[in-house]
Parts: structure tokens; sequence; C-alpha cells
């Protein structure tokens, strides 16, 4: 496989947010899939406070070319004022799998 993938990830406060979020990337195929990971407790600072919320957290899986329309895509349709947006570079995986995520992201 030479394209690469990565899995990017968002948090929302909201599971109907997530949703959202998750199938629209995927239907506009930015994405070939999403992941909802279940409400978790975040601690963090915002504006000279620290905050506690539940969130929940979207997966990405997409080639790495991409990215761009996806992180844009993503902070267009977010409501935060700064949503969390960090990428991990996927370094191996099942060549089926990562054939699929190539195939699944590419406009139609």
């Amino acid at each position: 496989m030479a394209t690469e993938i990565v899995i990017a990830q968002t948090t929302i406060d909201d599971e109907e947010k997530a949703k959202a979020l998750a199938s629209g990337a995927v239907k506009a195929r930015l994405a070939a899939c999403a992941h909802i990971d279940q409400p978790f407790t975040a601690v963090y600072w915002w504006k000279d406070n620290i905050e506690t919320a539940q969130e929940w957290r979207i997966s990405y899986k997409t080639p790495v070319d991409r990215l761009p329309e996806l992180q844009a895509w993503v902070h267009q349709e977010h409501s935060y004022e700064v949503p969390e947006w960090i990428t991990l570079p996927v370094t191996g995986g099942s060549e089926a799998y990562l054939s699929w995520v190539v195939e699944e992201s590419t406009p139609q």
C-alpha cells in the first residue's frame, strides 16, 4: 500500500452531534469510516479556568491526501470555538483494510 493512512480525531459534547460529524464526513467520502467512543470525562484549561465536561471522541480513518478537506469540513461543522484536531499515523495494518480505506475515501 503506497498511500499513507491516518486516524484523525476530534471530540464533542453531545452524542447526536458526534453522530452527525461522523456520518457527514463518511457520506462526503472524506473518510472511509468513523468510530465514536462512549462518553468520557475531559478535564482541560479553557479561558483561565479548569473545566470538566462529558465528551464523545470521533476517530476518522482516511488517506493523508484527504486530510486537509476533512479537517476543513470538521472545523466548519463543529460547534466548538477551538475543536480538538489530532492526527495519528497508521504505521501498519491489513493490506485489504488499508486499501478499503483509500477506496471508500475517494470522491465518486
